[in-house]
């Protein structure tokens, strides 16, 4: 126990390095924090293993409070039955063809999730100048399990040879919205590299080995394009208002040619009514008069009665 308090005290000694220093040049030695982290998780998982664990059972590896916001789980698979049928560790689908090397007989996998804090060793010690990290890093390391509850920790390797090994950001990534950039799949070699590479479809990103990854984004994308882009949403927004303008106006000159129509039709018609209902003239006096024609009822007895 003590050697692991002394690994994580080596831990918070270099991040603090780290975090005070402004020259990159000693990135190479950095590097080393994140395998010294690794050696931690690996360490806490393979102690923390009981024969109560059932092998291909996924378990949560109980971590100390000054690795806060790192959650890391284990499970335990037979080399041959891995091999054959595959398995599902979290955001890790690892599908058939997995080949372990060395492996005498059973791997321990150990998952991991840096979250946003201890992503920042990775981030701010590989080379990755350029890109901005929009995810936790995700870890996948294999054991021989033949080191359960001892201090010798022996990584092994694993390879994808028939399918690849999908890595799943959907529920871990804080994907930034802007309509110019697009993520990017980032692969953490142990020798300090960095590969950036393409995702197969959304938040999600394939390798062929064991290793830690994220989603980046290229930070270039948020700066240069936007510019051009509002420029062309301005052209062609005036372009939509001046021909939705042109129609408005359009549809009004119709709606006055309509109503002028229809109002020269009801002076017509009021014209043609008036004509046709010409009064009589009659003569008044020395004088012709129009004289409208009698339309008073002519007085009717309703019963032939006369008075005696």
């Amino acid at each position: 126990m003590g050697s692991l308090i002394s690994l994580i005290f080596t831990i918070n000694i270099a991040i603090f390095v780290i975090g005070s220093s402004t020259n990159f040049a000693i990135a190479h030695e950095e590097t080393k924090v994140a395998h010294v982290l690794d050696r931690v998780l690996g360490d806490y998982a393979l102690r923390s293993y009981t024969k109560l664990h059932k092998t291909g059972s996924l378990y949560k590896v109980h971590l100390p409070a000054n690795l806060s916001g790192v959650r890391a789980d284990m499970v335990r698979f037979r080399c041959g039955s891995l091999r054959r049928y595959g398995a599902k560790i979290k955001e890790f689908h690892l599908g058939t063809g997995i080949t372990v090397q060395p492996c005498m007989e059973r791997v321990v996998l150990v998952r991991q999730n840096l979250g946003l804090n201890w992503s920042q060793i990775y981030y701010g010690n590989y080379n990755i100048s350029g890109y901005q990290l929009i995810s936790p890093i995700l870890g996948l390391l294999a054991y021989d399990s033949r080191y359960l509850n001892s201090t010798n920790l022996s990584e092994v390797r694993i390879f994808a040879e028939k399918e690849p090994i999908t890595i799943d950001f959907s529920s871990v990534t804080r994907i930034i919205k802007t309509p110019n950039t697009r993520p990017l799949c980032a692969s953490f070699g142990s020798d300090g590299k960095v590969s950036i590479y393409d995702e197969v479809s959304s938040n999600i990103c394939l390798t062929a080995r064991h290793g830690h990854f994220g989603l980046v984004i290229d930070t270039s994308m948020l700066t240069s394009k936007p510019g051009k882009v509002s420029e062309w949403k301005i052209i062609i927004g005036s372009s939509v208002g001046g021909a939705i303008g042109v129609f408005l106006l359009g549809l009004l000159f119709v709606a006055l040619i309509v109503k002028a129509k229809k109002r020269s039709q009801m002076a017509e018609m009021e014209r043609k009514a008036y004509e046709e209902e010409a009064l009589q003239i009659s003569m008044v006096g020395h004088v012709r008069m129009p004289v409208a024609p009698a339309t008073r009822t002519q007085p009717y007895l309703e019963h032939e009665y006369s008075p005696p």
